[in-house]
């Protein structure tokens, strides 16, 4: 390894900067010098694919062949990246959208020489092997795997995330002649992917952000699964994304013209006003006998077509997965060349530490993952929350918003809903492209922290994971909407939780209390899908101080996203029963009633009706009940068989009835019955609605009264596993 470079002065370091720039600029030259060798690089890597995917005789080979020349213009000459340091924080950050294609960043990775990517892992590929490295899609768990991109649409949508996040922190933290951070994102995508709506709202928000950081890469082959693109889509790809806001390069031949796709791509890196585009034109499985056509997509090309490619490409037919001297020593400068990058980077933050040491301090922090401020302290304490009726949204105002205001590590959006979700902090600044000045007098830079997201919940939720994923806790995002529009939100979340990244998603507007927007936004049905979800909680606090648990519990989990779902009408406070430390246990002991007949479980918004059906059952009926509190299903989950069984009484005679204005689906496993929905909503006032369906101190204790006397009179003692729906208004 070379010696460390010296500490250098701000303005040698600027110097140095554009040497680095100029070197970089000198690409499309060596590439140009490169041909004949690069040719021969390309049908080995072409080959190599065919291999790959005949082995196991599946994969998707297609794609991967005929974006072989833009792999080794990013590969070889334009990304800023180290090899040995997949991690390093200020590198080139690679995003496939196009995921299915992953055998294309798999190979260079195995070429340019990230050490877990030996050929060996390679030929795992759709083997049976559980410890590849080459899932059938890229997978963030694997060095040098940004994200996840999986489902055709999610990984452009990341990368303009991951571009949020570069223009972000380099409005924060960069100086004058110190650009600690300063990296380009790379996203490659192919037809498909800018059929998904998700795409298109992510495409169309970076063009409005103009975030001059981001380089989408299309692989124009014209081809998706069902034939060519023209069966379904004839629009104008090049006109859609300059109406959209960006800058638009084309490439004709993008099959073997790596000197001209290097140049597009540095005039990428160059451009300081728009987001790129770059139309390549590709051929899929381009060598094959099926070349150009949807077979190529999706399926092992054959061993006669696998040795015929083999033979036009000068290679020996017989021969499989062979990888020659010189294709490997193409790419030997690239891990030198990263050690630099870093060696480069880590003096210029030295320097940096010195010039602005409170600032660096702060910076570090976020590069190691951690929150700028003790959190702990900003939350209120119960004492500050309101005694009176207060809707449970308001209530996540009074709890995020002071934090917002003092820990630079989170990020707050929302779909076009500021004055509905309260997420709004004294002093906020927009996340805006400073130049933009709505005519609503809104305005903002880079530096802020407050995201308007328009009206794009998928999009919100995919671009969110991009944030959380630039470097895990550097950035927590956190979103807002109705809880009804986190269905259409629903893929990016399910994406942020497979990929275990932290963000906060606040859900208001949860029930049937919404009112007269009517049954389209009352969610009936959206709690059981995320409480099915993996890797997510689900919290559905009942107050004020419920909801301060809930972001506590929502902070502390570091390695799932959350849904803090909360109300639009006000609910009644408990501050002699509620707890935060109960919200952090998923369930707990609302109301104690020693030897009780029966546990009512509030949750949520319909607490109110469990603590008031409870007074009715005690004195009209003289029912023993008790009640608990159940926000979160998985947190309590979480605990120890005692915990579940003291709480839940469970080898007792008490019988346990969930009161909730959702599906009841998933209550089984906790209860013997739920007063619950299940149909859609209605278009009423709030309170009319609950009263429509039956939500009733009167009618609840009433239900249960004839639940547990039916059950003494069928002289049932165990119901083994029967559950009864006693709702029987609308069911």
């Amino acid at each position: 390894m070379a010696p460390p470079i010296a500490l250098v002065t701000a303005s040698e370091l600027a110097v140095q900067a554009a040497g680095q720039n100029r070197q970089d600029n000198k690409a499309s030259t060596l590439a140009s010098q490169d041909v004949e060798r690069s040719n021969r690089v390309l049908r080995t890597f072409r080959c190599l694919i065919a291999d790959l995917c005949e082995q196991f005789k599946g994969g998707h080979p297609g794609s991967a062949m005929g974006m072989a020349a833009m792999g080794v213009a990013l590969w070889k000459y334009i990304m800023r990246y180290s090899p040995d340091n997949p991690n390093y924080f200020n590198r080139d950050r690679f995003v496939l959208s196009n995921g299915h294609a992953c055998l294309f960043q798999y190979a260079f990775m195995h070429l340019v020489g990230y050490k877990h990517m030996t050929l060996e892992q390679l030929r795992s590929y759709h083997s049976e092997r559980t410890d590849s490295f080459c899932p059938g899609h890229p997978e963030i768990e694997h060095e040098g795997i940004e994200v996840t991109t999986g489902p055709l649409g999610q990984g452009v949508s990341n990368a303009v995330g991951l571009a949020m996040a570069t223009k972000h922190l380099a409005a924060t933290y960069n100086r004058p002649g110190f650009p600690v951070v300063s990296n380009k994102i790379w996203c490659v995508v192919g037809d498909a992917c800018l059929q998904e709506g998700v795409a298109l709202e992510a495409i169309s928000l970076a063009g409005h952000w103009k975030l001059n950081d981001l380089v989408v890469i299309y692989d124009n082959n014209q081809v998706t699964c069902d034939g060519s693109v023209d069966l379904a889509n004839t629009e104008d790809v090049n006109a859609k994304m300059k109406a959209c806001g960006w800058k638009v390069l084309t490439v004709d031949d993008g099959n073997e013209d790596i000197p001209t796709i290097v140049n597009a791509l540095e005039q990428a890196r160059a451009e300081l006003q728009k987001p790129v585009f770059i139309n390549i034109k590709t051929t899929i499985g381009i060598g094959s006998k099926v070349a150009g056509d949807a077979k190529a997509h999706g399926m092992a090309l054959g061993p006669e077509d696998v040795a015929n490619i083999k033979r036009e490409s000068g290679l020996n037919a017989d021969e499989h997965f062979v990888i020659s001297h010189e294709t490997y020593g193409f790419f030997t400068e690239v891990r030198e060349r990263g050690q630099q990058y870093e060696r480069r980077w880590e003096d210029l933050v030295e320097a940096y530490g010195k010039e602005y040491p409170d600032l660096a301090d702060e910076f570090a922090r976020r590069v190691k993952g951690e929150m700028v401020k003790d959190w702990t302290k900003i939350i209120p304490a119960k004492e500050d929350f309101p005694i009176t009726p207060t809707p449970s949204r308001k209530s996540a105002g009074l709890v995020c918003n002071p934090l917002a205001s003092e820990l630079r590590n989170i990020m707050v959006g929302t779909a076009d809903l500021s004055p509905s979700v309260n997420m709004i902090w004294k002093g906020k600044v927009d996340f805006q492209h400073p130049d933009l000045h709505p005519t609503c007098g809104i305005t903002g830079d880079y530096t802020g922290r407050y995201i308007h997201w328009g009206v794009r919940e998928h999009a919100m939720a995919a671009i969110s994971n991009g944030l959380a994923a630039y470097n895990k806790g550097t950035i927590l995002p956190i979103t807002s909407s109705f809880f009804m529009f986190y269905l259409y939100a629903a893929p990016g979340v399910r994406m942020g939780a497979l990929q275990r990244l932290q963000a906060i998603h606040i859900a208001t507007h949860d029930s049937i209390g919404t009112g007269e927007d009517g049954p389209t936004h009352q969610p009936i049905e959206l709690a059981a899908l995320y409480r099915a979800m993996p890797n997510i909680l689900y919290i559905r606090p009942a107050d004020s101080e419920e909801t301060a648990g809930a972001f506590i519990a929502a902070i502390s989990s570091t390695e799932s996203p959350s849904i803090i779902s909360l109300s639009r009408q006000n609910l009644t406070q408990y501050p002699q029963y509620s707890s935060r430390d109960g919200v952090q246990r998923g369930a707990y002991v609302f109301i104690e009633e020693k030897d009780a007949d029966v546990t009512l479980i509030g949750v949520g918004s319909e607490m109110k009706f469990a603590v008031e059906a409870r007074e009715v059952l005690q004195h009209e009926y003289g029912i023993k009940t008790r009640i608990v509190s159940f926000p979160c299903q998985r947190l309590f989950e979480r605990q120890s068989r005692e915990y579940k069984s003291e709480v839940l009484q469970y080898r007792s005679h008490t019988r346990r009835i969930v009161v909730e204005a959702y599906a009841s689906n998933g209550w089984e496993r906790y209860a013997h019955a739920a007063y619950s929905m299940s149909t859609f909503g209605h278009s009423l006032p709030g309170a009319a609605a609950y009263k429509y369906f039956g939500y009733d101190s009167k009618a609840i204790a009433l239900r249960v009264k004839t639940f547990l006397d039916d059950l003494q009179q069928e002289g049932i003692d165990d119901l083994d596993g029967e559950f009864r729906e006693l709702n029987i208004l609308h069911h």
